[in-house]
């Protein structure tokens, strides 16, 4: 068992341009995507053509047993069609108040989809860049490649403002954000993604995963000022999702917002994995709160599929869910459906206490994060600000906490605006990033090690062949996803492709004797055969 399991992240950034409010968001996306793109590969200084390949993508499939119909689906849910800037789309921006920089712009040339050294994806989901990290095995190197994701977002808006100084740049300078709302009753996501076998029950993986997922923000919310969608009622919050889910199961993730997404994609091999597409998490900047959503979310996966999960009913999950959000105290009690009630805390102890239960002899890496998971338990029942050096929300609401005795209220546009730039992703200017250069917060890696993971790719799952086919031949990589990569070798109009249905396989141990030869088609060769 273990919290060993493939896994990844996906974030979605908050964009703006200060400069230009209104200024096209799917635009200023493309803007994002392209920057990042061009400076890897002026620093590989090659020219990378590859294509995301959308052929082994399902989003319509529903874990449930059926698919929807494509006429029958909301366009947010088409992600397996490839987007583009339609001509209204640039047209709406070049006659906007927001100037008219887009019309400058060889619009032939952006890039939509841009696949990264370090094996990840960074692309425009609709009207926000979104970075995918590339697979890991476990926990902690979840949070790391999630952490690189940051720092890809850093570096592109550091670049974009050293454009925009200059009298040629057609870009206007594009902050991003790591949180999940505008503020103004839009949300927007921080999904994860975890390996599981096919066979699994997705009734009882649902009915294990609704209390788990309505109470766990005591440990994984990022904390917002504002209750309701829109931040109606002043105040502050745990979490900055949970006011956006309607009910407990179903296959959309932007309208009609479940707790249990049951999009059937698995990106791997389809007779042997199902893959659990969680929508329901925070944008985390803090390393604990990370390790403790990824790590204790791997450990409840194990319970699921050992048959071993509490067996707890909430009478009104997606309500639940609101009321631990809303409640700094911790003791909201949450009604049953047997009619009894319990408390989020209560909850959470009991899925730890059958997590050790099952591993009974944990490696290092899972008694990491049960001590964790622990500790961070008992801090909140007995005094949560004294995490505030360690837990997003709970650092948050101390920084608030200090300006409320200063005489502000929670209604105060002061406050709104703080708790923005706590999520601001560049280091001089984000009030987490300020937190932990102060020592107010505590991390798990340092920036060496980040900007390692922005550059190169775990070394043991199969991101390590995707992220070294784009630095060793990138010239010759044709199209790429998840589980398939396409290669031509320059002197041959021939097209060779791999299948990779195994996430272990095609890793630094299979890959790297090989990184000397002339051609990725001589790879493919070898690891097809």
């Amino acid at each position: 068992m273990g919290v060993s399991r493939i896994m990844g992240a996906e974030t979605e950034y908050g964009v703006f341009a200060p400069q230009k409010p209104s200024a096209n968001p799917t635009v200023l996306s493309a803007f994002v995507v392209n920057t990042y793109d061009t400076l890897f590969k002026q620093e590989l200084a090659a020219q990378v053509e590859a294509q995301w390949e959308y052929s082994s993508e399902t989003p319509l499939d529903d874990a449930r047993g059926f698919s929807v119909a494509r006429q029958d689906a909301h366009r947010s849910q088409l992600t397996h069609e490839s987007k583009v800037l339609t001509s209204e789309d640039i047209a709406a921006e070049a006659l906007s108040q927001a100037g008219h920089f887009a019309e400058r712009i060889d619009w032939d040339a952006v890039t939509m989809n841009s696949i990264l050294p370090n094996g990840a994806r960074f692309y425009v989901d609709h009207a926000h860049p979104e970075y995918s990290s590339p697979e890991t095995s476990n926990p902690r190197d979840c949070v790391l490649w999630d952490a690189a994701g940051d720092y890809i977002a850093a570096r592109t808006v550091a670049t974009i403002e050293g454009v925009a100084a200059t009298e040629q740049s057609a870009m206007p300078v594009v902050n991003l954000y790591k949180n999940n709302t505008d503020g103004k009753g839009q949300s927007y996501g921080s999904h994860e993604n975890y390996l599981l076998p096919r066979d699994i029950d997705f009734e009882a993986l649902t009915q294990a995963l609704l209390p788990f997922f309505a109470t766990r923000q005591i440990m994984t919310g990022a904390g917002r000022v504002g209750i309701g969608p829109a931040g109606e009622k002043a105040g502050f919050q745990i979490s900055q999702r949970a006011d956006f889910f309607e009910r407990t199961v179903g296959l959309e993730t932007t309208i009609r917002r479940p707790m249990v997404n049951t999009r059937d994609e698995p990106h791997a091999s389809s007779e042997k994995y199902r893959r659990l597409h969680v929508i329901s998490g925070d944008a985390n900047l803090a390393h604990y709160s990370n390790l403790l959503k990824f790590g204790t979310m791997s450990l409840v996966l194990n319970l699921i599929e050992a048959g071993a999960a509490p067996v707890i009913i909430l009478a009104d999950p997606v309500s639940a869910m609101h009321t631990v959000s809303h409640d700094l105290t911790l003791r909201a009690t949450l009604p049953l459906a047997d009619g009894g009630e319990t408390t989020a805390l209560n909850i959470q102890r009991s899925y730890l206490q059958a997590a050790r239960a099952l591993e009974e002899t944990p490696d290092t890496a899972t008694a990491e994060v049960l001590d964790l998971w622990e500790n961070i338990l008992d801090a909140l029942e007995h005094d949560p600000l004294s995490l505030a050096g360690t837990l997003d929300w709970v650092a948050k609401y101390s920084l608030m906490l200090g300006y409320i005795k200063q005489g502000l209220e929670w209604s105060d546009p002061k406050l709104a605006a703080i708790d923005l730039q706590y999520s601001d992703v560049r280091p001089g200017k984000g009030l987490y990033h300020k937190l932990v250069a102060l020592g107010r917060l505590s991390t798990i890696f340092d920036e060496s090690q980040i900007a390692e993971a922005a550059a190169n790719p775990p070394r043991d799952t199969r991101a390590f062949l995707r992220g070294k086919l784009i630095t060793t031949w990138p010239d010759e990589v044709v199209g790429a996803n998840w589980d398939t990569l396409s290669v031509r070798n320059p002197l041959s109009v021939d097209l060779h492709r791999l299948q990779m249905g195994e996430p272990l396989g095609f890793n630094a141990e299979v890959v790297e004797p090989h990184l000397g030869l002339e051609h990725a088609d001589q790879l493919f060769e070898i690891l097809n055969g």
